[in-house]
């Protein structure tokens, strides 16, 4: 095997992906099968998910995918996935908690139910899915090579902005933290734990900015680097945290976002 396939290969690796039929979550998906996992594939549509992974098998790649639904909005949601997972392998060497959701709307009518709802999906379940996996990320975990674990956290986690989103930004923080507290927890177990800080990417959720060319610019216009992100973008982060390459890295928040976290628009002494 080359050096650098042998740093970055994923070949033989069995991994999750939740929320893996759309955007960021199906980039990850579509990384691992190219450098040759296995792939689980869940989301609530279960039936795009069986879709996706047809259209990922369908690479010739030397991975492969299977998809199938797994809702992790309710904790019996939760168990009916990992009783999925469990009857597919013994084993989990990637677990990448991608499931997500947003609310938008102005501060003065915000609805007290947005915040369950989002923080629900975005953190109770991450928390719950994980614990329920461990025992099949322990049985992947080596010295050598650690089972790795990805939260999907956000540019809006990381910089004090809401854009009437007010429950999202608030809960990817939240990720952030729970994501340095279990890569703390975790060390010992030889397992992993980071974060991807993504800026913004087209996806479902974010069609309602970046859906046609001309939004997609405007979006670019304010990023420092001068564009959104792209599938590779998500596709190197994937398997430099996956593979041997990222196998001493723990409780990383990786920003994604072209330099949007650094940016602040603040001067002392320069016009």
């Amino acid at each position: 095997m080359a050096y650098l396939d042998e740093l970055f290969s994923v070949a033989g690796k069995k991994a999750l992906v939740t929320g893996a039929a759309t955007g960021i979550g199906r980039m990850a998906a579509t990384a691992l099968v190219q450098a040759g996992a296995e792939v689980m594939i869940a989301s609530r549509k279960g039936a795009d998910c069986e879709r996706v992974a047809g259209e990922l098998n369908a690479l010739g790649a030397p991975g492969k995918a299977e998809g199938f639904a797994g809702d992790v909005s309710s904790e019996a949601g939760i168990d009916a996935l990992v009783g999925g997972v469990k009857n597919r392998t013994d084993r989990l060497h990637i677990l990448i908690n991608n499931a997500g959701v947003s609310w938008g709307e102005p501060l003065e009518t915000f609805p007290y139910h947005a915040w369950g709802k989002v923080f629900n999906v975005n953190v109770t379940a991450v928390f719950h899915l994980t614990r329920e996996l461990l025992p099949l990320l322990d049985k992947a975990a080596s010295d050598a090579d650690p089972a790795r674990i990805i939260n999907l956290g956000s540019v809006m986690g990381t910089q004090p902005l809401a854009d009437d989103a007010y429950s999202y930004t608030a809960s990817k923080a939240a990720v952030h933290h729970l994501t340095r507290t279990l890569a703390s927890e975790f060390a010992k177990r030889r397992i992993t734990v980071n974060a991807f800080a993504p800026g913004p990417f087209q996806s479902r959720m974010t069609a309602f900015a970046t859906g046609t060319d001309e939004k997609a610019e405007r979006v670019a216009s304010r990023v420092p680097i001068g564009r959104i992100g792209s599938p590779g973008d998500i596709a190197g982060a994937t398997l430099y945290l996956c593979s041997l390459a990222g196998s001493y890295v723990t409780g990383a928040i990786l920003p994604i976002d072209g330099g949007q976290s650094v940016q602040h628009g603040m001067t002392l002494f320069k016009e």
